[in-house]
């Protein structure tokens, strides 16, 4: 039975989520779909618009995404202090970028007089649109919605386009996070869609390599910054180049037509996550079928799970690939 999302997303334990929504019919949500006889690439580009157009109005940063033939795959940091620095005001200029909410608050974003009386219900209002604005089901729903109606339209159709509920998961570290950040990156490369990371259509690690040959990063997904130190900002605690030469190194690897290995400064990164050679692989590679829930070390799940009062530590297994034997 699905466990309530509740008891999957805990912004106390961790502020990182992979998600992934698969669609439900047999039609493609893009590329060739072997039995319409049609092609669906465009729909990937209403993906990623729409995805950074949320990105923009939430207080939820993209750290990965891929959009595939049948499904795509994000990684999400749910950013909890921008949402509580956010004003009252700039509360509910980000929500009505997505929906019209009600006359009194349009009434208060235009800076109109508000009556006493409707203060309390203005504050209600305010405290539900702050807390959707960093909850990653509402992130979802507003990309999920919006793409299904479109398809739907496009095939002529009713009825769901996608599954009824996202799957979500609960990266509790940093190796977790950034082992998920691959396996999302080189999704087009399993699938033998794409020869190499940077011309993989659609994802984010085409984006990073494109901005990284300009010596930038790419402004809508999270950065890469560099090692830990005091008063940094929000980001992804590794070099930017480290993290693409291991993405590179993996990928030849998985590549069966191509000889690979892993560099002398991907080896240095694995070891400082602590995860063996052989173990990244499998998890790069396997890492949809290992896990079904929260993902990281074996203390950082029984921690998790503790937290949230769970009376099983579900794919404890799995979790010991992330320690050297």
């Amino acid at each position: 039975m699905p466990r309530p999302r509740r008891t999957q997303i805990s912004v106390e334990d961790t502020p990182y989520y992979h998600c992934c929504s698969r669609v439900v019919r047999r039609a493609f949500l893009c590329g060739d779909d072997a039995y319409s006889g049609k092609n669906y690439d465009h729909r990937r580009a209403w993906v990623e618009l729409l995805l950074f157009e949320l990105e923009a109005v939430f207080a939820i940063d993209v750290a990965a995404f891929a959009v595939m033939s049948n499904h795509l795959h994000v990684v999400l940091r749910v950013d909890i202090d921008s949402a509580n620095r956010w004003t009252d005001r700039e509360v509910l200029e980000q929500w009505h970028k997505l929906f019209k909410g009600d006359g009194l608050t349009q009434k208060f974003a235009k800076g109109e007089l508000v009556e006493a009386h409707e203060v309390n219900r203005l504050r209600h209002s305010i405290a539900i649109y702050r807390s959707r604005l960093c909850d990653i089901s509402w992130f979802m729903r507003c990309l999920n919605e919006p793409i299904a109606r479109q398809a739907n339209q496009e095939d002529n159709c009713t009825g769901r386009f996608w599954e009824g509920r996202f799957k979500s998961q609960a990266l509790l570290d940093e190796a977790a996070v950034l082992t998920c950040m691959a396996y999302v990156d080189l999704n087009p490369i399993r699938a033998q869609l794409a020869d190499t990371p940077e011309q993989s259509d659609h994802t984010s690690i085409q984006l990073r390599i494109r901005a990284a040959l300009k010596g930038e990063q790419p402004k809508n997904l999270l950065p890469f910054i560099g090692n830990e130190r005091d008063n940094q900002p929000n980001g992804i605690a590794f070099l930017l180049s480290d993290y693409l030469e291991l993405v590179d190194d993996t990928g030849r690897i998985i590549r069966s037509d191509k000889r690979g290995a892993i560099s002398i400064n991907s080896a240095k990164l694995l070891a400082r996550l602590n995860i063996p050679h052989d173990n990244w692989l499998k998890l790069t590679t396997e890492f949809g079928k290992l896990f079904h829930g929260p993902v990281g070390t074996l203390q950082a799940l029984t921690d998790y799970c503790e937290h949230l009062e769970k009376r099983r530590r579900h794919f404890a297994a799995s979790c010991q690939h992330f320690h050297s034997n």
